[in-house]
């Protein structure tokens, strides 16, 4: 195992911990909101900087792009082309309420390019992880997307706009025609653990819009490495600047993807 993956899933257990101590005090937390439908608790809070002491500690020449702190500079000469990529609690808004979908992500990327990844579900335990080129893993065991062939007969996951709601119509009109034409489609609230959802086989293919980099990164390559396909909704690979994500198994994305792009208004779709 690359020595920067141990470093993450140290990192990610810890966090893991501060954000089960604090699910079994739920009435004592505090809530801001950043902006409307978008919260930010202490626990939030409280996990990145485990995630960065942790990380630094190690890596303190690496810069950071994290959820709630931002963007910070690597310290020191060297490696400076390396970045973290952080969301210490995705999921906020299921947490604050008790629903146990959310998990730590933290990603690793050179020159913008994903090259290590954890996605840790403290309530199930479950510690997805990946490898640029040495595949992908759940608890240990590697793990593949699954071999649905076709889109009828598979599970989508999916996420509704919540920050901005500029494409609704365009989402629900997408939203519509998939309903009718998959096996079905789930809206658990993690994009992160959606995506690693595709990868080990529980959904056949996962679309969303007005994502940010640290909802994806980690999951994305997890796909890749696990033997599925991930772009934006232009078939290109752009999705971790333009937030726009479609994903799935070889033969479920295309036909996943033309619908999608058949129904984006062309300021999108380029």
């Amino acid at each position: 195992m690359h020595p920067a993956l141990n470093i993450a899933i140290k990192a990610a257990r810890r966090a893991g911990q501060i954000i089960n101590r604090a699910s079994n005090d739920l009435d004592l937390l505090k809530v801001s909101t950043k902006q409307p439908n978008d919260f930010v608790t202490e626990v939030d809070q409280a996990a990145e900087a485990a995630i960065i002491a942790t990380l630094q500690e190690a890596y303190p020449q690496y810069g950071i792009l994290a959820e709630e702190s931002g963007e910070t500079a690597g310290k020191g000469k060297g490696d400076t082309e390396y970045q973290w990529i952080i969301d210490p609690l995705d999921g906020t808004t299921n947490f604050i309420h008790g629903m146990p979908q959310y998990a730590v992500s933290i990603a690793l990327a050179k020159a913008g390019v994903v090259e290590q990844a954890v996605i840790f579900d403290p309530n199930r335990n479950e510690l997805f992880t990946a490898s640029k080129g040495g595949g992908a893993f759940l608890n240990e065991r590697r793990i593949r997307v699954s071999r649905r062939l076709k889109l009828q007969d598979s599970l989508l996951g999916t996420g509704f706009p919540y920050r901005s709601f500029d494409l609704v119509d365009t989402y629900l009109a997408i939203f519509k025609e998939l309903t009718q034409k998959t096996a079905g489609q789930r809206r658990p609230g993690a994009a992160s653990l959606d995506l690693a959802y595709v990868a080990c086989g529980r959904y056949d293919g996962f679309w969303e819009f007005g994502l940010a980099p640290w909802d994806m990164a980690a999951g994305a390559l997890m796909i890749s490495e696990a033997g599925g396909l991930v772009s934006d909704v232009r078939g290109e690979a752009s999705y971790l600047t333009s937030g726009n994500v479609v994903a799935g198994t070889p033969k479920v994305f295309a036909p996943l993807l033309n619908i999608i792009q058949e129904k984006l208004p062309d300021s999108i779709r380029g």
